[in-house]
Protein backbone atom coordinates (compact mmCIF):
# COMPACT_ATOMS: atom_id res chain seq x y z
CA UNK A 1 0.00 0.00 0.00
CA UNK A 2 1.44 3.43 -0.96
CA UNK A 3 1.77 6.34 1.45
CA UNK A 4 -0.88 8.21 -0.56
CA UNK A 5 -3.30 5.32 -0.25
CA UNK A 6 -2.60 5.19 3.49
CA UNK A 7 -3.47 8.87 3.70
CA UNK A 8 -6.76 8.44 1.86
CA UNK A 9 -7.79 5.42 3.95
CA UNK A 10 -7.07 7.27 7.17
CA UNK A 11 -8.93 10.37 6.02
CA UNK A 12 -11.87 8.30 4.78
CA UNK A 13 -12.20 6.74 8.24
CA UNK A 14 -11.95 10.20 9.82
CA UNK A 15 -14.69 11.61 7.56
CA UNK A 16 -16.88 8.57 8.13
CA UNK A 17 -16.86 9.34 11.84
CA UNK A 18 -17.77 12.97 11.17
CA UNK A 19 -20.81 11.74 9.26
CA UNK A 20 -21.76 9.28 12.02
CA UNK A 21 -21.51 12.09 14.56
CA UNK A 22 -23.94 14.22 12.53
CA UNK A 23 -21.89 17.28 11.66
CA UNK A 24 -23.97 20.01 10.04
CA UNK A 25 -21.84 20.04 6.90
CA UNK A 26 -18.39 20.83 5.55
CA UNK A 27 -17.11 23.88 3.68
CA UNK A 28 -14.27 23.49 1.22
CA UNK A 29 -12.22 25.89 -0.87
CA UNK A 30 -9.78 25.35 -3.74
CA UNK A 31 -6.16 24.31 -3.23
CA UNK A 32 -3.65 21.60 -4.01
CA UNK A 33 -2.22 20.45 -0.67
CA UNK A 34 -5.71 19.91 0.72
CA UNK A 35 -6.70 17.55 -2.13
CA UNK A 36 -6.87 14.34 -0.03
CA UNK A 37 -8.78 16.12 2.73
CA UNK A 38 -11.27 17.85 0.44
CA UNK A 39 -11.90 14.79 -1.72
CA UNK A 40 -12.46 12.61 1.36
CA UNK A 41 -15.09 15.04 2.64
CA UNK A 42 -16.77 15.60 -0.73
CA UNK A 43 -16.98 11.89 -1.55
CA UNK A 44 -18.58 10.81 1.71
CA UNK A 45 -22.32 10.35 1.08
CA UNK A 46 -23.22 11.32 4.64
CA UNK A 47 -21.62 14.79 4.62
CA UNK A 48 -23.16 17.85 2.99
CA UNK A 49 -20.33 19.77 1.33
CA UNK A 50 -20.44 23.43 0.35
CA UNK A 51 -17.82 24.71 -2.09
CA UNK A 52 -16.50 28.24 -1.54
CA UNK A 53 -14.14 30.37 -3.58
CA UNK A 54 -12.38 31.89 -0.57
CA UNK A 55 -11.67 30.74 2.99
CA UNK A 56 -12.96 33.85 4.73
CA UNK A 57 -16.43 33.32 3.30
CA UNK A 58 -16.20 29.59 3.98
CA UNK A 59 -15.38 30.18 7.64
CA UNK A 60 -18.31 32.49 8.23
CA UNK A 61 -20.67 30.31 6.20
CA UNK A 62 -19.76 27.38 8.47
CA UNK A 63 -20.28 29.63 11.48
CA UNK A 64 -23.81 30.46 10.32
CA UNK A 65 -24.59 26.82 9.58
CA UNK A 66 -23.43 25.79 13.06
CA UNK A 67 -25.42 28.61 14.68
CA UNK A 68 -28.61 27.64 12.86
CA UNK A 69 -28.35 23.88 13.46
CA UNK A 70 -26.58 23.73 16.83
CA UNK A 71 -24.25 21.08 15.36
CA UNK A 72 -20.55 21.41 14.57
CA UNK A 73 -19.70 22.58 11.06
CA UNK A 74 -16.42 21.71 9.36
CA UNK A 75 -14.10 23.88 7.27
CA UNK A 76 -11.18 22.47 5.28
CA UNK A 77 -8.51 24.36 3.35
CA UNK A 78 -5.08 24.13 1.82
CA UNK A 79 -1.78 25.20 3.36
CA UNK A 80 -0.30 28.69 3.73
CA UNK A 81 -2.33 31.85 4.23
CA UNK A 82 -5.55 30.03 3.27
CA UNK A 83 -5.98 28.92 6.88
CA UNK A 84 -5.14 32.41 8.15
CA UNK A 85 -8.30 33.68 6.46
CA UNK A 86 -10.34 31.57 8.89
CA UNK A 87 -9.09 33.59 11.86
CA UNK A 88 -12.01 36.08 12.18
CA UNK A 89 -14.53 33.23 12.05
CA UNK A 90 -12.50 31.18 14.54
CA UNK A 91 -12.41 34.13 16.94
CA UNK A 92 -16.16 34.68 16.57
CA UNK A 93 -16.80 30.98 17.21
CA UNK A 94 -14.70 31.18 20.36
CA UNK A 95 -16.36 34.32 21.69
CA UNK A 96 -19.91 33.33 20.72
CA UNK A 97 -19.69 29.68 21.75
CA UNK A 98 -20.22 28.13 18.30
CA UNK A 99 -18.98 24.58 17.52
CA UNK A 100 -16.56 24.79 14.58
CA UNK A 101 -14.09 22.14 13.40
CA UNK A 102 -11.19 23.65 11.42
CA UNK A 103 -9.11 21.26 9.27
CA UNK A 104 -6.01 22.78 7.67
CA UNK A 105 -3.78 20.93 5.22
CA UNK A 106 -0.07 21.58 5.72
CA UNK A 107 3.30 20.81 4.19
CA UNK A 108 5.09 17.90 5.87
CA UNK A 109 7.87 18.77 8.37
CA UNK A 110 10.69 18.42 5.84
CA UNK A 111 9.22 21.29 3.77
CA UNK A 112 8.84 23.74 6.63
CA UNK A 113 11.22 26.66 7.15
CA UNK A 114 13.25 25.78 4.04
CA UNK A 115 11.67 28.16 1.55
CA UNK A 116 9.03 25.77 0.16
CA UNK A 117 6.14 27.58 -1.46
CA UNK A 118 2.80 28.18 0.25
CA UNK A 119 4.26 27.17 3.61
CA UNK A 120 3.82 29.10 6.84
CA UNK A 121 3.94 28.14 10.51
CA UNK A 122 0.50 26.58 11.09
CA UNK A 123 1.19 25.15 14.53
CA UNK A 124 -1.38 26.77 16.82
CA UNK A 125 -2.12 29.19 13.98
CA UNK A 126 -5.11 30.65 15.85
CA UNK A 127 -3.37 31.13 19.18
CA UNK A 128 -5.55 30.53 22.21
CA UNK A 129 -8.85 30.84 20.31
CA UNK A 130 -9.38 27.09 19.69
CA UNK A 131 -10.48 24.91 22.58
CA UNK A 132 -8.05 22.27 21.33
CA UNK A 133 -5.27 22.07 18.74
CA UNK A 134 -3.70 18.87 17.42
CA UNK A 135 -1.06 18.15 14.78
CA UNK A 136 -2.36 14.92 13.23
CA UNK A 137 0.83 13.49 11.74
CA UNK A 138 1.15 10.78 9.11
CA UNK A 139 0.84 7.03 9.63
CA UNK A 140 0.41 3.76 7.83
CA UNK A 141 -3.23 2.74 7.57
CA UNK A 142 -2.90 -0.18 9.96
CA UNK A 143 -5.97 -1.38 11.86
CA UNK A 144 -4.60 0.36 14.96
CA UNK A 145 -4.12 3.69 13.17
CA UNK A 146 -7.55 3.50 11.52
CA UNK A 147 -9.15 2.97 14.92
CA UNK A 148 -7.12 5.89 16.27
CA UNK A 149 -8.25 8.11 13.38
CA UNK A 150 -11.90 7.33 14.09
CA UNK A 151 -11.36 8.10 17.76
CA UNK A 152 -9.63 11.38 16.83
CA UNK A 153 -12.70 12.50 14.89
CA UNK A 154 -14.92 11.69 17.86
CA UNK A 155 -12.62 13.53 20.24
CA UNK A 156 -12.44 16.60 18.01
CA UNK A 157 -16.22 16.84 17.62
CA UNK A 158 -16.69 16.27 21.37
CA UNK A 159 -14.25 19.08 22.09
CA UNK A 160 -16.27 21.52 19.98
CA UNK A 161 -19.37 20.73 22.06
CA UNK A 162 -18.22 20.07 25.62
CA UNK A 163 -18.92 22.83 28.14
CA UNK A 164 -19.25 26.06 26.22
CA UNK A 165 -19.03 25.14 22.52
CA UNK A 166 -16.24 26.56 20.39
CA UNK A 167 -13.65 25.94 17.67
CA UNK A 168 -11.16 23.06 17.41
CA UNK A 169 -8.20 23.07 15.02
CA UNK A 170 -6.59 19.97 13.51
CA UNK A 171 -3.54 20.39 11.26
CA UNK A 172 -2.88 17.68 8.62
CA UNK A 173 0.62 17.48 7.07
CA UNK A 174 0.22 15.82 3.67
CA UNK A 175 2.92 14.54 1.30
CA UNK A 176 2.84 14.29 -2.47
CA UNK A 177 1.55 12.59 -4.51
CA UNK A 178 -1.80 14.01 -3.45
CA UNK A 179 -4.01 12.08 -5.87
CA UNK A 180 -4.56 8.31 -6.00
CA UNK A 181 -3.68 6.40 -9.15
CA UNK A 182 -6.70 4.14 -8.61
CA UNK A 183 -9.94 4.42 -6.59
CA UNK A 184 -10.01 3.10 -3.04
CA UNK A 185 -11.69 -0.23 -2.66
CA UNK A 186 -14.24 -0.91 0.05
CA UNK A 187 -16.82 1.32 1.67
CA UNK A 188 -16.31 4.37 3.95
CA UNK A 189 -18.09 2.49 6.73
CA UNK A 190 -15.65 -0.43 6.61
CA UNK A 191 -13.97 -0.82 9.98
CA UNK A 192 -16.48 1.36 11.79
CA UNK A 193 -18.94 0.38 14.48
CA UNK A 194 -22.02 -1.54 13.30
CA UNK A 195 -25.38 0.13 12.66
CA UNK A 196 -23.83 3.51 11.91
CA UNK A 197 -22.79 4.17 15.50
CA UNK A 198 -19.79 6.47 16.08
CA UNK A 199 -16.56 4.91 17.29
CA UNK A 200 -16.98 6.66 20.64
CA UNK A 201 -20.42 7.91 21.57
CA UNK A 202 -20.53 11.43 22.92
CA UNK A 203 -22.19 12.07 26.28
CA UNK A 204 -25.52 13.82 26.27
CA UNK A 205 -25.25 17.22 27.94
CA UNK A 206 -26.46 17.04 31.51
CA UNK A 207 -29.61 19.00 32.29
CA UNK A 208 -28.31 19.92 35.74
CA UNK A 209 -30.13 20.03 39.05
CA UNK A 210 -32.64 22.91 39.15
CA UNK A 211 -33.19 22.75 42.92
CA UNK A 212 -30.37 25.11 43.98
CA UNK A 213 -31.61 27.78 41.58
CA UNK A 214 -35.21 27.16 42.59
CA UNK A 215 -34.25 27.68 46.23
CA UNK A 216 -32.39 30.89 45.36
CA UNK A 217 -35.41 32.21 43.47
CA UNK A 218 -37.86 31.31 46.23
CA UNK A 219 -36.10 33.66 48.64
CA UNK A 220 -36.99 36.72 46.56
CA UNK A 221 -40.25 38.06 45.13
CA UNK A 222 -39.39 41.18 43.13
CA UNK A 223 -36.74 40.05 40.67
CA UNK A 224 -35.82 40.62 37.05
CA UNK A 225 -34.75 38.08 34.43
CA UNK A 226 -32.29 39.23 31.77
CA UNK A 227 -32.06 36.98 28.71
CA UNK A 228 -29.18 37.42 26.28
CA UNK A 229 -28.01 35.74 23.10
CA UNK A 230 -28.73 32.02 22.78
CA UNK A 231 -27.69 30.55 19.44
CA UNK A 232 -29.02 27.16 20.49
CA UNK A 233 -32.61 28.38 20.05
CA UNK A 234 -34.10 26.56 23.07
CA UNK A 235 -33.57 29.06 25.87
CA UNK A 236 -36.17 31.61 24.77
CA UNK A 237 -39.39 29.65 25.43
CA UNK A 238 -37.98 28.31 28.72
CA UNK A 239 -37.04 31.81 29.89
CA UNK A 240 -40.44 33.17 28.92
CA UNK A 241 -42.32 30.51 30.86
CA UNK A 242 -40.08 30.86 33.93
CA UNK A 243 -40.64 34.63 33.99
CA UNK A 244 -44.40 34.15 33.79
CA UNK A 245 -44.36 31.58 36.60
CA UNK A 246 -42.29 33.89 38.80
CA UNK A 247 -44.11 37.08 37.83
CA UNK A 248 -40.73 38.68 37.09
CA UNK A 249 -40.17 41.14 34.24
CA UNK A 250 -38.20 39.54 31.40
CA UNK A 251 -35.72 41.88 29.71
CA UNK A 252 -35.07 39.83 26.58
CA UNK A 253 -32.59 40.63 23.85
CA UNK A 254 -34.09 39.57 20.47
CA UNK A 255 -31.11 37.20 20.10
CA UNK A 256 -32.36 35.26 23.13
CA UNK A 257 -35.61 34.18 21.46
CA UNK A 258 -37.33 35.11 24.74
CA UNK A 259 -39.09 38.34 23.74
CA UNK A 260 -42.46 36.66 24.00
CA UNK A 261 -45.12 35.92 26.62
CA UNK A 262 -46.85 37.91 29.34
CA UNK A 263 -43.73 38.94 31.26
CA UNK A 264 -41.56 40.17 28.36
CA UNK A 265 -40.48 43.80 28.39
CA UNK A 266 -39.60 44.91 24.85
CA UNK A 267 -38.40 48.46 25.35
CA UNK A 268 -36.06 48.19 28.33
CA UNK A 269 -33.29 49.90 26.34
CA UNK A 270 -35.40 53.05 26.00
CA UNK A 271 -36.74 52.80 29.55
CA UNK A 272 -33.30 52.50 31.12
CA UNK A 273 -31.98 55.53 29.24
CA UNK A 274 -34.14 57.65 31.56
CA UNK A 275 -32.00 58.29 34.63
CA UNK A 276 -35.01 59.14 36.77
CA UNK A 277 -37.12 56.09 35.97
CA UNK A 278 -34.80 53.20 36.92
CA UNK A 279 -34.74 54.34 40.57
CA UNK A 280 -38.38 53.34 40.95
CA UNK A 281 -38.42 49.65 39.99
CA UNK A 282 -35.38 48.47 41.96
CA UNK A 283 -35.26 44.65 41.98
CA UNK A 284 -34.43 42.39 44.89
CA UNK A 285 -32.57 40.00 42.58
CA UNK A 286 -31.42 39.58 38.99
CA UNK A 287 -31.25 36.28 37.12
CA UNK A 288 -29.24 36.30 33.89
CA UNK A 289 -29.75 33.68 31.20
CA UNK A 290 -27.49 33.34 28.16
CA UNK A 291 -24.92 35.91 27.14
CA UNK A 292 -25.02 39.56 28.13
CA UNK A 293 -27.40 41.62 25.94
CA UNK A 294 -26.19 44.32 23.56
CA UNK A 295 -27.93 47.26 25.25
CA UNK A 296 -25.46 49.66 26.85
CA UNK A 297 -28.10 51.21 29.16
CA UNK A 298 -29.05 47.72 30.39
CA UNK A 299 -25.42 46.81 31.02
CA UNK A 300 -24.88 50.05 32.95
CA UNK A 301 -28.01 49.45 35.03
CA UNK A 302 -26.93 45.91 35.90
CA UNK A 303 -23.48 47.16 36.88
CA UNK A 304 -25.05 49.76 39.16
CA UNK A 305 -26.98 46.99 40.97
CA UNK A 306 -23.75 45.72 42.51
CA UNK A 307 -25.43 45.41 45.91
CA UNK A 308 -28.37 43.39 44.53
CA UNK A 309 -27.95 39.57 44.44
CA UNK A 310 -27.31 38.50 40.84
CA UNK A 311 -27.11 34.95 39.51
CA UNK A 312 -26.31 33.55 36.08
CA UNK A 313 -27.25 30.39 34.24
CA UNK A 314 -24.30 29.80 31.93
CA UNK A 315 -22.26 27.04 30.33
CA UNK A 316 -18.98 26.15 32.05
CA UNK A 317 -16.29 28.55 30.91
CA UNK A 318 -18.74 31.28 29.90
CA UNK A 319 -18.07 34.37 32.01
CA UNK A 320 -20.41 37.13 30.85
CA UNK A 321 -19.77 39.49 33.75
CA UNK A 322 -17.49 42.42 32.85
CA UNK A 323 -18.53 44.32 35.99
CA UNK A 324 -17.93 41.41 38.41
CA UNK A 325 -21.38 41.60 40.04
CA UNK A 326 -22.58 37.99 39.67
CA UNK A 327 -22.56 36.11 42.96
CA UNK A 328 -23.95 32.71 41.89
CA UNK A 329 -23.55 30.59 38.76
CA UNK A 330 -25.75 27.66 37.77
CA UNK A 331 -25.18 25.24 34.88
CA UNK A 332 -28.67 24.28 33.70
CA UNK A 333 -30.20 23.31 30.39
CA UNK A 334 -33.50 24.79 29.17
CA UNK A 335 -35.10 21.45 30.13
CA UNK A 336 -33.97 21.92 33.73
CA UNK A 337 -35.18 25.52 33.76
CA UNK A 338 -38.63 24.31 32.70
CA UNK A 339 -38.78 22.15 35.83
CA UNK A 340 -38.47 25.10 38.22
CA UNK A 341 -41.75 25.69 40.04
CA UNK A 342 -41.69 28.81 42.26
CA UNK A 343 -42.70 28.21 45.86
CA UNK A 344 -43.50 31.79 46.82
CA UNK A 345 -46.39 33.74 45.36
CA UNK A 346 -45.46 36.41 42.84
CA UNK A 347 -45.81 40.15 43.37
CA UNK A 348 -48.32 41.11 40.69
CA UNK A 349 -47.82 44.83 41.24
CA UNK A 350 -44.11 44.46 40.54
CA UNK A 351 -44.63 43.02 37.06
CA UNK A 352 -47.52 45.42 36.41
CA UNK A 353 -45.18 48.39 37.04
CA UNK A 354 -42.78 47.21 34.37
CA UNK A 355 -45.47 46.26 31.86
CA UNK A 356 -47.21 49.61 32.29
CA UNK A 357 -43.96 51.44 31.62
CA UNK A 358 -43.25 49.21 28.62
CA UNK A 359 -46.69 49.93 27.18
CA UNK A 360 -46.16 53.65 27.65
CA UNK A 361 -42.77 53.38 25.93
CA UNK A 362 -44.32 51.46 23.03
CA UNK A 363 -46.94 54.16 22.48
CA UNK A 364 -44.31 56.89 22.70
CA UNK A 365 -42.03 55.14 20.22
CA UNK A 366 -44.85 54.52 17.76
CA UNK A 367 -45.82 58.18 17.87
CA UNK A 368 -42.23 59.29 17.40
CA UNK A 369 -41.58 56.92 14.49
CA UNK A 370 -44.74 57.66 12.55
CA UNK A 371 -45.02 55.76 9.28
CA UNK A 372 -42.14 57.22 7.27
CA UNK A 373 -39.30 54.89 6.32
CA UNK A 374 -36.55 55.00 8.93
CA UNK A 375 -33.88 52.70 10.30
CA UNK A 376 -35.80 51.88 13.52
CA UNK A 377 -38.99 51.20 11.55
CA UNK A 378 -37.09 48.96 9.11
CA UNK A 379 -35.86 46.85 12.04
CA UNK A 380 -39.34 46.68 13.56
CA UNK A 381 -41.01 45.79 10.26
CA UNK A 382 -38.51 42.99 9.71
CA UNK A 383 -39.55 41.38 12.99
CA UNK A 384 -43.26 41.60 12.22
CA UNK A 385 -43.43 40.89 8.49
CA UNK A 386 -41.32 37.76 7.96
CA UNK A 387 -43.10 34.39 8.03
CA UNK A 388 -43.29 32.26 11.17
CA UNK A 389 -40.26 30.06 11.74
CA UNK A 390 -37.99 32.35 9.72
CA UNK A 391 -34.39 33.09 10.62
CA UNK A 392 -33.29 36.73 10.73
CA UNK A 393 -29.56 37.45 10.70
CA UNK A 394 -28.74 40.91 12.03
CA UNK A 395 -25.45 42.66 11.43
CA UNK A 396 -23.42 44.02 14.31
CA UNK A 397 -23.17 47.79 14.71
CA UNK A 398 -26.41 49.80 14.34
CA UNK A 399 -28.85 47.12 13.04
CA UNK A 400 -28.57 44.93 16.15
CA UNK A 401 -29.08 47.96 18.39
CA UNK A 402 -32.20 48.96 16.48
CA UNK A 403 -33.52 45.42 16.77
CA UNK A 404 -32.94 45.44 20.52
CA UNK A 405 -34.62 48.81 21.01
CA UNK A 406 -37.55 48.55 18.59
CA UNK A 407 -38.52 44.87 18.19
CA UNK A 408 -41.88 44.32 19.90
CA UNK A 409 -43.03 41.38 21.99
CA UNK A 410 -44.43 38.76 19.59
CA UNK A 411 -46.23 35.47 20.15
CA UNK A 412 -43.80 33.68 17.82
CA UNK A 413 -40.86 35.95 17.07
CA UNK A 414 -38.49 35.03 14.26
CA UNK A 415 -35.27 33.40 15.34
CA UNK A 416 -32.69 36.18 15.46
CA UNK A 417 -28.99 35.44 14.99
CA UNK A 418 -25.99 37.74 14.96
CA UNK A 419 -22.20 37.61 15.19
CA UNK A 420 -22.09 39.23 18.61
CA UNK A 421 -19.25 37.19 20.07
CA UNK A 422 -16.56 39.58 18.90
CA UNK A 423 -19.12 42.14 17.64
CA UNK A 424 -17.52 42.58 14.22
CA UNK A 425 -19.17 43.07 10.83
CA UNK A 426 -16.84 40.48 9.28
CA UNK A 427 -18.48 37.85 7.10
CA UNK A 428 -22.06 38.89 7.78
CA UNK A 429 -23.33 37.88 4.34
CA UNK A 430 -21.50 34.54 4.47
CA UNK A 431 -22.95 33.86 7.91
CA UNK A 432 -26.46 34.52 6.59
CA UNK A 433 -25.97 32.10 3.70
CA UNK A 434 -24.75 29.50 6.19
CA UNK A 435 -27.91 30.04 8.21
CA UNK A 436 -29.97 29.72 5.02
CA UNK A 437 -28.31 26.37 4.32
CA UNK A 438 -30.07 25.01 7.42
CA UNK A 439 -33.29 25.13 5.43
CA UNK A 440 -35.52 27.81 6.97
CA UNK A 441 -36.49 31.06 5.18
CA UNK A 442 -33.66 33.46 5.97
CA UNK A 443 -33.42 37.26 6.01
CA UNK A 444 -30.46 39.55 6.61
CA UNK A 445 -30.42 43.11 7.94
CA UNK A 446 -27.15 45.00 7.43
CA UNK A 447 -25.73 48.41 6.58
CA UNK A 448 -23.91 49.55 3.47
CA UNK A 449 -20.44 49.23 5.04
CA UNK A 450 -21.11 45.64 6.15
CA UNK A 451 -22.36 44.90 2.62
CA UNK A 452 -19.14 46.24 1.10
CA UNK A 453 -17.08 44.35 3.67
CA UNK A 454 -18.38 40.97 2.49
CA UNK A 455 -19.34 41.43 -1.16
CA UNK A 456 -17.49 38.31 -2.27
CA UNK A 457 -19.80 36.10 -0.25
CA UNK A 458 -22.66 36.96 -2.61
CA UNK A 459 -21.11 34.36 -4.91
CA UNK A 460 -22.61 31.71 -2.64
CA UNK A 461 -26.10 32.40 -3.98
CA UNK A 462 -25.71 30.96 -7.45
CA UNK A 463 -22.91 28.50 -6.64
CA UNK A 464 -24.84 26.82 -3.83
CA UNK A 465 -28.44 27.47 -4.89
CA UNK A 466 -29.42 29.23 -1.65
CA UNK A 467 -32.20 31.73 -1.00
CA UNK A 468 -31.59 34.90 1.02
CA UNK A 469 -33.45 38.20 1.31
CA UNK A 470 -31.07 41.02 2.25
CA UNK A 471 -32.28 44.35 3.62
CA UNK A 472 -29.56 46.94 3.01
CA UNK A 473 -29.79 50.09 5.12
CA UNK A 474 -27.78 52.56 3.06
CA UNK A 475 -26.94 55.69 5.02
CA UNK A 476 -23.66 56.51 3.31
CA UNK A 477 -21.15 55.11 5.78
CA UNK A 478 -20.89 53.77 9.31
CA UNK A 479 -23.93 55.54 10.71
CA UNK A 480 -23.36 54.31 14.26
CA UNK A 481 -20.36 56.62 14.56
CA UNK A 482 -22.64 59.65 14.29
CA UNK A 483 -23.86 58.76 17.79
CA UNK A 484 -20.33 58.81 19.22
CA UNK A 485 -17.99 61.65 20.30
CA UNK A 486 -15.65 60.92 17.37
CA UNK A 487 -18.25 62.43 15.03
CA UNK A 488 -17.08 65.86 16.21
CA UNK A 489 -13.59 65.38 14.77
CA UNK A 490 -14.43 67.13 11.52
CA UNK A 491 -10.96 67.05 9.98
CA UNK A 492 -10.73 63.26 9.75
CA UNK A 493 -14.18 61.92 10.60
CA UNK A 494 -15.70 61.39 7.16
CA UNK A 495 -12.67 59.84 5.47
CA UNK A 496 -11.20 57.75 8.28
CA UNK A 497 -14.14 56.84 10.52
CA UNK A 498 -17.41 57.17 8.63
CA UNK A 499 -15.84 55.68 5.45
CA UNK A 500 -18.69 56.09 2.95
CA UNK A 501 -18.28 53.45 0.23
CA UNK A 502 -20.12 55.07 -2.68
CA UNK A 503 -21.26 51.57 -3.62
CA UNK A 504 -24.07 51.32 -6.16
CA UNK A 505 -26.30 48.63 -4.65
CA UNK A 506 -28.28 48.15 -7.86
CA UNK A 507 -25.08 47.37 -9.75
CA UNK A 508 -24.00 45.00 -6.98
CA UNK A 509 -27.24 43.10 -7.50
CA UNK A 510 -26.68 43.04 -11.26
CA UNK A 511 -23.09 41.82 -10.87
CA UNK A 512 -24.06 38.89 -8.65
CA UNK A 513 -27.30 38.02 -10.41
CA UNK A 514 -29.51 39.11 -7.51
CA UNK A 515 -32.98 40.60 -7.68
CA UNK A 516 -32.96 44.31 -6.77
CA UNK A 517 -35.79 46.33 -5.22
CA UNK A 518 -35.56 49.98 -4.22
CA UNK A 519 -37.53 50.39 -0.97
CA UNK A 520 -38.95 53.85 -0.32
CA UNK A 521 -41.79 53.11 2.10
CA UNK A 522 -42.72 50.65 4.82
CA UNK A 523 -45.51 49.11 2.76
CA UNK A 524 -43.10 48.06 0.02
CA UNK A 525 -40.70 46.61 2.59
CA UNK A 526 -43.44 44.60 4.31
CA UNK A 527 -44.76 43.28 1.00
CA UNK A 528 -41.31 42.20 -0.13
CA UNK A 529 -40.58 40.47 3.17
CA UNK A 530 -43.83 38.52 2.82
CA UNK A 531 -42.84 37.17 -0.62
CA UNK A 532 -41.76 33.52 -0.86
CA UNK A 533 -37.95 33.48 -0.99
CA UNK A 534 -36.22 32.73 -4.30
CA UNK A 535 -32.53 33.26 -4.93
CA UNK A 536 -30.97 36.41 -3.52
CA UNK A 537 -32.96 39.63 -3.24
CA UNK A 538 -31.43 42.98 -2.26
CA UNK A 539 -33.98 45.32 -0.70
CA UNK A 540 -32.25 48.70 -0.82
CA UNK A 541 -33.42 51.38 1.62
CA UNK A 542 -31.70 54.76 1.64
CA UNK A 543 -31.77 56.69 4.90
CA UNK A 544 -30.35 59.97 6.14
CA UNK A 545 -27.75 59.73 8.93
CA UNK A 546 -28.44 63.11 10.50
CA UNK A 547 -32.17 62.48 10.56
CA UNK A 548 -31.54 59.01 11.99
CA UNK A 549 -29.62 60.45 14.95
CA UNK A 550 -32.31 63.07 15.53
CA UNK A 551 -35.06 60.43 15.31
CA UNK A 552 -33.40 58.20 17.90
CA UNK A 553 -33.05 61.13 20.28
CA UNK A 554 -36.70 62.10 19.74
CA UNK A 555 -37.69 58.52 20.53
CA UNK A 556 -35.76 58.46 23.79
CA UNK A 557 -37.13 61.86 24.81
CA UNK A 558 -40.71 60.81 24.01
CA UNK A 559 -40.27 57.73 26.23
CA UNK A 560 -38.87 59.84 29.08
CA UNK A 561 -41.80 62.27 28.75
CA UNK A 562 -44.30 59.39 28.75
CA UNK A 563 -42.84 57.97 31.97
CA UNK A 564 -43.31 61.31 33.70
CA UNK A 565 -46.84 61.88 32.42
Amino acid sequence: MSETEDTYRLLRAFCDELARLGVAGACTSPGSRSTPLVLSLARHPGIRCFSHVDERSAGFFALGLAKATGRPAVVACTSGTAGANYLPAVIEAREAGVPLLVLTADRPPELREVGAGQTIDQIKLYGSAPKWFFEVGQHAASPERLRWMRQLACRAVAATLEGRPGPVHLNFPLREPLVLDRPLDGDPADGGRPDGAPWTTLPEPADGDPEPLAAWLSERRRGVIVAGRDDGGRLGPAASRLAERLGWPLLADPLSGARRGGAAIAHYDALLRDDAWPERPRPEAVLRLGDLPTSKPLRAWLAALHDVPQAAVAAPGAWQDPDAVIAHRFALSPVAIERIAPEASSDEEWLRTWRSADAAAARALQAALGDGLSEPLIARTLACAVPGGAHVVISASMPIRDAETFWPVLDEPPRALSNRGANGIDGTIATAYGVAAAGEPTYLLLGDVALAHDLGSLLAARRLGLDLTIVVVDNGGGGIFDFLPVSGEADAYEEHVLTPTGLDVAKVAELFGARYVRVEDVETLAAELARPPGGTTLLHARTDRAENVALHRRCWQRVADALRA
